[in-house]
């Protein structure tokens, strides 16, 4: 019994540890099947490019990125994406809080044949934390953002942080 209790312990303390930088968590949670695309880079081509916002309706109202496409998470349904005829060769960034969930949509969207599809690398919370701007249901500028849980808050350091709507 004492080895299990210590074996359950060196593992609940190896996945703590492992979450000690965003690197670590998100290659804890992610296959990096998508490649990342950098906020700096985004920041420099937002104009030119598709971004699909990957978090639940009421997150995206709280803030989301300038020109940003809700498509969701939980009900997405590809066929939202390919009736709307956007070429296969688009540039396309897809976006949640931390970049988890936006790896699973974007596969989604290779699996149907998009070729061009980024995962915006630490989310609308890295965006905020390089300090660029994010805006609400209103379009209007806000420093809110929907940190979908506490123990996922962590990882917002600026902005006001909003764990439900």
């Amino acid at each position: 019994m004492k080895i299990f209790i210590l074996s359950i312990s060196f593992f609940l303390s190896v996945i703590a540890s492992a979450q000690n930088s965003l690197d670590e968590l998100l290659h804890l949670y992610n296959n990096e099947s998508i490649p990342y695309i950098s906020v700096s880079t985004l920041n420099t081509i937002q104009d030119t490019v598709l971004v699909l916002d990957a978090r639940e309706r009421k997150e995206y109202q709280i803030s989301h990125l300038k020109k940003a496409i809700h498509v969701g998470y939980d009900n997405f349904k590809i066929d939202s994406i390919t009736k709307q005829h956007i070429p296969k060769d688009s540039f396309i960034v897809v976006y949640c809080s931390i970049g988890i969930r936006s790896e699973d949509i974007s596969e989604q969207l290779k699996k149907a044949g998009y070729t061009n599809v980024y995962n915006l690398y630490g989310g609308i919370f890295e965006w905020k934390n390089r300090g660029l701007p994010i805006l609400n249901s209103n379009e209007e500028l806000t420093d809110e953002v929907h940190t979908y849980s506490e123990e996922w808050s962590k990882w917002l350091y600026k902005g006001k942080k909003i764990y439900s709507n």
